[in-house]
């Protein structure tokens, strides 16, 4: 009798997931869900950080779903994380924000294929939460560092206190980059 070996699959977590400048020298985290009104207005402060330090800044957006106040939110989480399988992340997390009044799993499968996802299990992954370990992962990362509400902005892992604003969260970048200049060794002359 032959048994049937199943395939061990390599899981893409979303801390692996960045855009912007892979070496850029400040790191800029989000906590947030997208069913959220404020995290969706975030996502487009984000959008205009990533565009004013192009090259300085690498972004990377952590799920934490507020599943009392949102029942879908985590569904669309491991929507997003399904999506980066295939290396589509940012295009389902921009879907994602522009949909969320209707992030039922029937538009969560049609949004896959907006985003360009071409994965005929896609859908039996939602059911299966065949992801959803990667979302509570980000969720209880979230809970250590003291996240309460979304969304939550760290640049190179301290929180950014205040409103998620353009002025607040450039503030901290802009010291976050004086930071790194120091650090840096200072060029030898010839």
């Amino acid at each position: 009798m032959a048994m049937k070996v199943k395939e061990v699959v390599e899981v893409i977590p979303p801390q692996d997931i960045f855009v912007g400048n892979p070496q850029a020298p400040v790191t800029l985290m989000e906590f947030g869900e997208y069913e959220s009104e404020d995290c969706a207005k975030a996502n487009e402060v984000v959008k205009k950080l990533l565009d004013e330090f192009d090259g300085k800044i690498r972004f990377q957006f952590r799920h934490f779903p507020l599943t009392r106040i949102h029942q879908r939110s985590m569904k669309a989480g491991e929507a997003a994380v399904a999506a980066s399988q295939v290396g589509k992340f940012w295009e389902m997390h921009n879907i994602l924000f522009e949909n969320r009044r209707q992030l039922g799993t029937t538009s969560l499968k049609l949004y896959s294929k907006e985003a360009g996802v071409e994965n005929k299990h896609f859908l039996d992954d939602l059911i299966n939460s065949t992801y959803g370990w990667q979302v509570r992962n980000d969720l209880n990362e979230g809970i250590e560092k003291g996240v309460r509400e979304v969304p939550a902005f760290f640049v190179n892992g301290q929180m950014v206190t205040g409103k998620p604003t353009y002025e607040n969260i450039s503030k901290d970048i802009v010291s976050a980059l004086k930071k790194t200049k120091k650090k840096a060794p200072a060029k030898q002359r010839a």
